[in-house]
């Protein structure tokens, strides 16, 4: 979906880069796949064909958000559902936090 956003964390010696591969058009979505060392974050379209492709290595890669496209509206002025799902209730859920500088 238009709006699908991904932010790649790269480690680039002493510092760190940060990119971002987004959904730029309606109908197309961002896929992430990894192995043999390399994170490959695609943009493609309806049909699967891919436009845009970035190519990272796995051991630099610090962190990987997907942020996902926000729902359309339904008539009631209700979100169709949520953009993220919540946990269940009484569950136990894991909250990760960034690393304190050093």
């Amino acid at each position: 979906m238009k709006g699908d956003r991904t932010e790649i964390v790269i480690d680039a010696g002493g510092t760190t880069r940060t990119y971002e591969i987004e959904a730029t058009r309606n109908g197309r979505r961002v896929e992430i796949t990894h192995g043999r060392g390399i994170v490959e974050v695609t943009e493609v379209t309806r049909g699967g064909t891919p436009v845009r492709t970035a190519r990272f290595m796995a051991s630099r890669v610090l962190a990987l958000v997907e942020h996902p496209a926000a729902r359309r509206a339904t008539r009631e002025g209700k979100s169709a559902a949520p953009a993220v799902p919540q946990p269940r209730a009484g569950g136990s859920s894991t909250v990760l936090r960034p690393a304190e500088a050093v």
